[in-house]
This record gives structure tokens, C-alpha cells and sequence, in this order.
């Protein structure tokens, strides 16, 4: 079983991932299906590693809401149909950087 800081470490490198897809900005993002599509598949390993943590990290973390993350898991990967990407455009825009903050908080501190 691999420890908590493998997937913080995974979770963050998928996080840097997608902020360099996407330094281009909104237009680009829209424009192009390559940087949609690599920003889903880090958003899908992303919130995949979250799933990975063990319980009790996460029940000393609750300002990391894992429950949205396993829930957006399943929507990527059940639902990818129904994607909206302009609701994936906020959520890289608005709740990427809060979400790094708090990983960044977590991975840096004791233990």
C-alpha cells in the first residue's frame, strides 16, 4: 500500500499539469480539444488519487471536501458524455488553485 504522500504528490502533479494546459488562458482552453481533453484525463487522475488517501487523513482534513472529489470522479468517468466544459473551465479556474492551497497545506506539514 502505497502512503498518503504518493497520491498528495500525484494529486499536485496533476494539479501543475493542468495549470500549464491551461496558462494560455479561457480562449485557448475553448479553442482546443487537446488541451480540454488533456485537463479531463488530470482531473479524472486527480480526483482518483483523492479516493486513494486513507480515511483517516481525511477526516483530519475536512476543509478538502473528498467527497466532491470522488463525486466528480465518477462524473468524468460515468458521465463523460454529459461533460460541461465550461463548468470544467470553472472548476480549473476557481477551485483548482483553492484546492492546490489546501493539498500544498496538507503535504507540507507534519508527518
Amino acid at each position: 500500500m502505497k502512503d498518503d504522500r504518493f497520491y498528495f504528490t500525484h494529486i499536485l502533479e496533476c494539479i501543475e499539469r493542468i495549470e500549464r494546459f491551461c496558462a494560455g488562458g479561457e480562449r485557448d482552453f475553448f479553442a482546443h480539444d487537446l488541451i480540454q481533453d488533456a485537463v479531463l484525463r488530470n482531473l479524472q487522475v486527480l480526483a482518483e488519487s483523492s479516493q486513494r488517501i486513507s480515511p483517516e487523513l481525511k477526516v483530519a482534513h475536512p476543509q478538502i471536501d473528498w467527497r466532491a472529489l470522488g463525486g466528480f470522479r465518477n462524473l468524468i468517468v460515468h458521465d463523460y458524455l454529459g461533460i460541461d466544459i465550461a463548468r470544467i473551465w470553472r472548476i480549473v479556474a476557481i477551485d483548482l488553485p483553492d484546492l492546490k492551497r489546501e493539498i500544498l497545506k496538507v503535504h507540507s506539514g507534519p508527518g
